[in-house]
């Protein structure tokens, strides 16, 4: 991972200016908060994959890769937005989100201005093609949203709707970032299949690691309370390969539901952090991991795929 900055370093310093960069908001102090919210970051994954794809294919000027590179993650964030408000989340990565200071109305209409501002980005690449896969990125993503509002109990813990449900919201942002950077480089079209699927592949593996570590996780390092997901309703892969192991488990009624008390999710949290339920997602996202490298073979062969092969690694031994 330290050829990242070797590599492309320059390149995300740009990208971190150009985040920063927001239009003029009111009320004023609206504009700081949004900065605070984008300041406070993460790991920059999506705009590295997009800069280490264009690198890949000898791309001299990143430029457009640039802009692209900032407009995923303009996108990324907020869609951040829009999810603390749904959650009902109040801090996120230690800094209060905006609904924990602002109405609903000003929050959601704030997510739609950064959407704005993120297809603006993605427009300076001057490519019809990525404000295409820019366009339907963000219907995927709204679309997912939606269907998990209005899917049933029954169907929520399946696996198909999980793999439905974090493409959606996470694998269809990894593929934005390669396969649009692939169209800036001058990528072939077999190539851009390759990087969709290699972006697919990272991306649900990411998910699921971040599923995993919201069991696994301590509540100072994960910035929200162990088991979050499930206390909130949401079925992740932990707890559906504990269903699988365990369909008698008298917990698991009311959990499936949305409605337990407290004190039962915390015990059916604990029991799903101490099971093979734990081994048996990581597994699963070690499998994506692999496919995903393997979808690089194709590509040019030079330090940029070996590090956009060191991400994938990456993503199944983080801890955070």
């Amino acid at each position: 991972m330290n050829n990242v900055n070797e590599l492309v370093g320059q390149q995300l310093s740009q990208v971190e200016e150009t985040l920063l960069n927001i239009p003029e908001m009111h009320p004023s102090n609206l504009r700081n908060a949004v900065r605070v919210i984008v300041a406070s970051g993460g790991k920059r994954l999506r705009p590295q994959i997009s800069l280490l794809v264009a690198g890949m294919f000898g791309k001299q000027d990143l430029r457009a890769a640039i802009e692209v590179a900032s407009a995923v993650e303009m996108l990324h964030t907020a869609t951040l937005v829009h999810d603390d408000l749904i959650d009902g989340s109040l801090v996120r990565r230690g800094a209060a989100t905006l609904n924990a200071a602002w109405t609903p109305a000003a929050t959601v209409l704030t997510g739609d201005f950064l959407f704005a501002f993120a297809a603006g980005l993605a427009s300076r690449a001057n490519s019809v093609r990525v404000m295409s896969i820019f366009s339907e990125t963000l219907g995927v993503i709204v679309g997912g949203e939606l269907r998990q509002q209005f899917t049933d109990w029954a169907r929520r813990r399946t696996r198909d709707d999980y793999t439905e449900r974090i493409y959606a919201k996470t694998a269809s942002m990894f593929v934005l970032a390669a396969t649009a950077a692939g169209v800036v480089a001058g990528a072939s079209e077999p190539q851009i299949q390759s990087l969709n699927a290699y972006g697919r592949d990272l991306g649900l593996a990411f998910q699921i690691m971040d599923d995993v570590l919201d069991f696994t996780g301590e509540q100072a390092t994960v910035g929200k309370p162990v088991g979050s997901d499930l206390r909130r309703g949401l079925i992740t892969l932990p707890t559906i390969c504990y269903i699988e192991a365990n369909p008698d488990d008298p917990l698991l009624p009311c959990a499936l539901e949305g409605n337990c008390s407290g004190e039962t999710y915390a015990q059916l949290v604990k029991r799903i952090r101490e099971s093979a339920a734990i081994t048996s997602a990581v597994a699963e996202a070690a499998a994506l991991i692999k496919t995903a490298k393997q979808h690089l073979a194709d590509l040019p062969d030079n330090a940029y795929r070996s590090t956009l092969a060191a991400i994938a690694d990456y993503t199944v031994s983080r801890n955070v």
